[in-house]
């Protein structure tokens, strides 16, 4: 059993506070960005960054359909983290300033995967999968922020 990693970035031309607003906004916003993959959205507590907890249903594949459960956190200023409860999976988001009236965007999602044969399929492929969603969803991000 190993780590898994993913990580995806984005320049996006708005101030990062904004930015960072927008990520945070579960009740409102975060909803917005979701790609198909997503379902069954639901706040459960809070709704605006540090104490929310989130649900969804994340589509990774065909097959693969993961139950989140997310405990919301700000450890940092510009830093978000969300912890499945139901999985090891954490997903952080940390919003930088990249120049004036521009902030670069990186979210990277970790889990403990499979051993195995399994584990070598997971390490290969999900990360990829995971980085086409998330690549999908700062999309959204920058055309909801730079409209």
């Amino acid at each position: 059993m190993g780590q898994v990693e993913a990580t995806t970035q984005r320049e996006i031309a708005a101030d990062p506070e904004d930015v960072f607003d927008a990520l945070a906004d579960y009740s409102g916003t975060r909803k917005q960005l979701l790609p198909e993959q997503f379902s069954e959205f639901e706040v459960r507590e809070g709704g605006d960054g540090k104490g929310t907890l989130v649900h969804w249903k994340l589509q990774a594949t065909s097959k693969r359909v993961r139950d989140c459960l997310l405990e919301v956190d700000e450890p940092t200023d510009g830093q978000l983290v969300e912890k499945d409860r139901n999985s090891s999976m954490v997903t952080t988001w940390v919003v930088t300033p990249a120049g004036e009236k521009r902030a670069q965007v990186v979210v990277t999602t970790t889990w403990q995967g499979a051993g195995g044969v399994g584990g070598f399929f997971e390490r290969t492929f999900a990360p990829k999968g995971l980085g086409r969603i998330y690549d999908a969803i700062l999309a959204n991000l920058a055309a909801h922020m730079e409209k």
